[in-house]
């Protein structure tokens, strides 16, 4: 290799790093229910993730509850993961009781100003299951590229 070709390579690859990063963000939600005279059901939940940089977040939720003759049951999960940073933060947390479950998940990869977030909240009561998801996607000098869903399904006893 001769030597502009060598400088002519070093500048391409200096020159690079200086064009815009494609930032990306974005959610899905789906849900259902039914409903006769002696039971209802009712599922739903969210994800979604966000890049930008080599940085990446993502999170999703889902729960379900089901009512009949020998009573109520429902159920939740949610979970996230961040990768790709110098400081990468996840954290998934159910709480509830008889009554009511509650959800969250956040996830967060961020390189200096460079970052990516994406968080989830899934929520069970009387009958009704509730789920959100917001996704955000930052690289410095320009606004954030941000994406949410939110949805609820069920009878809403």
């Amino acid at each position: 290799m001769n030597f502009k070709t060598l400088l002519l390579a070093s500048v391409l690859a200096v020159g690079a790093g200086s064009f815009a990063l494609a930032q990306s963000a974005s959610t899905v939600g789906a849900g259902g229910s039914s409903s006769t005279p002696s039971s209802s059901s009712a599922t739903g939940g969210s994800g979604g993730s966000a890049s930008v940089g080599g940085t990446s977040a993502s999170t999703l939720g889902l729960g379900g509850t089901s009512t009949g003759q020998s009573g109520t049951s429902s159920s939740l999960g949610v979970g996230g993961s961040a990768a790709g940073g110098t400081k990468d933060t996840s954290s998934s947390k159910v709480h509830g009781n008889q009554n009511n479950l509650n959800g969250m998940s956040k996830a967060r990869a961020q390189d200096g100003g460079t970052w990516s977030r994406s968080m989830t909240h899934e929520k069970v009561h009387k009958g009704e299951v509730s789920t959100r998801t917001k996704s955000m996607a930052h690289q410095p000098g320009g606004p954030p590229t941000k994406s949410t869903t939110t949805g609820t399904y069920g009878s809403g006893n």
